[in-house]
């Protein structure tokens, strides 16, 4: 998880990834963040994401997104 907070915040520095539950929702990523942290992810854990997986529900929080990474990777993140 260390990691992908490290990720998480070169791409979107002013967010604060350990306390918002509402990235997508309330419109703190753009859309080109979500991309770049998809790339990044894949490069990173190894894992292909599909546009079913690019969802606001597993972008809304840190969380959401790691246990999206854990569900791709067959829970070995």
């Amino acid at each position: 998880m260390e990691e992908l907070m490290e990720i998480l915040e070169d791409i979107c520095p002013d967010v604060d990834f350990e306390n918002e539950k509402a990235l997508m929702d309330d419109k703190l990523i753009s859309s080109f963040a979500v991309i770049s942290i998809v790339s990044e992810i894949s490069d990173t854990y190894g894992i292909k994401l599909t546009p079913a997986d690019i969802i606001p529900e597993n972008f809304n929080s840190a969380e959401a997104i790691w246990e999206m990474i854990n569900r791709l990777k067959g829970g070995k993140a």
